[in-house]
């Protein structure tokens, strides 16, 4: 895992004009890659994925991406994707979250997405027994709703002890629970840091709710004294039949988990979706705190 952390380029080829499918012959075995991140626009996007052998098990090695157009296209690359841990010390580990032998960390990559369209990438990872290469695709949109870095968050009202009168098993879906619905996001907007997040650890699609609530209640020790930590339940009245609650709608999401970091001027400093860990969790909060 330590070595998946701290990917170099030095261990990866150089595109050198090649195409993904040239690059593609030199590998030694497959992997299934599984996305974990599915809004893109033109610009610099976050690529965060998994990865599988045959056997269905994780893969944790230094790992690195390429991109092109199609797979006959020259490649760009090597960006590196550092694994990023999702693993809480086991005081702050949920019941929902799998902990050890599930998922211990997500792969990321900032990638350079020019314009709107379908790309393909590459995942080269350097184990043992050589590269083990792994394909994907990525569609980019011309646009997105969703409030992107930079912009004011729509002033929503967050669910609060108060507003589900009482009803606390409303709140949130995490066993146990959390505490991060003290203050609604509307009265705390402007005034001080924030971090919100739209997650639902126990009816989860993604299934990756629970370890990155996990890291919030962990992060929330650390950081709680400069940060507003607000979380999001997803579905009204928790039942998933009932459709979205009214926050995401207002935040143009239809997916979970996601995380928007606010800072004192009331402004997005960071936005995370999917699957994220312990390291862009902190890097995001700190955005925040500047």
């Amino acid at each position: 895992m330590a070595a998946a952390e701290h990917p170099r380029a030095s261990q990866f080829p150089a595109a050198g004009g090649r195409t993904l499918q040239e690059l593609a012959s030199t590998v030694r075995a497959s992997a299934q890659l599984g996305a974990a991140t599915g809004t893109f626009t033109p610009g610099r996007g976050r690529f965060a994925f998994a990865l599988n052998a045959s056997g269905g098990g994780f893969i944790y090695a230094p790992t690195a991406i390429y991109i092109a157009r199609t797979p006959n296209s020259r490649a760009a690359g090597p960006f590196l994707a550092p694994a990023d841990p999702l693993t809480v010390a086991p005081r702050y580990r949920s019941q929902q979250n799998t902990g050890p032998g599930g998922i211990q960390a997500i792969y990321a990559a900032q990638l350079p997405l020019p314009q709107a369209g379908t790309y393909t990438v590459l995942s080269l990872t350097r184990a043992a027994q050589g590269i083990i290469g792994a394909p994907g695709e990525i569609a980019v949109a011309p646009s997105s709703p969703i409030p992107a870095v930079g912009a004011r968050p729509p002033a929503i009202a967050t669910d609060t002890a108060a507003s589900v009168a009482g009803n606390t098993s409303l709140l949130t879906t995490r066993s146990p629970p959390e505490q991060m619905q003290s203050v609604s996001f509307k009265d705390a907007l402007g005034k001080r840091p924030i971090a919100l997040l739209f997650s639902t650890p126990q009816l989860c699609v993604s299934r990756v709710c629970g370890p990155v609530t996990d890291i919030a209640v962990q992060l929330q020790q650390r950081f709680g004294t400069q940060v507003t930590f607000i979380h999001q339940e997803v579905y009204v009245n928790n039942q998933p039949k009932s459709g979205l609650r009214p926050q995401l709608k207002a935040f143009h999401l239809q997916t979970e988990p996601w995380l928007f970091t606010i800072n004192r001027q009331g402004k997005i400093a960071a936005r995370l979706e999917g699957s994220f860990g312990i390291n862009a969790f902190t890097r995001a909060l700190q955005a925040a705190m500047q």
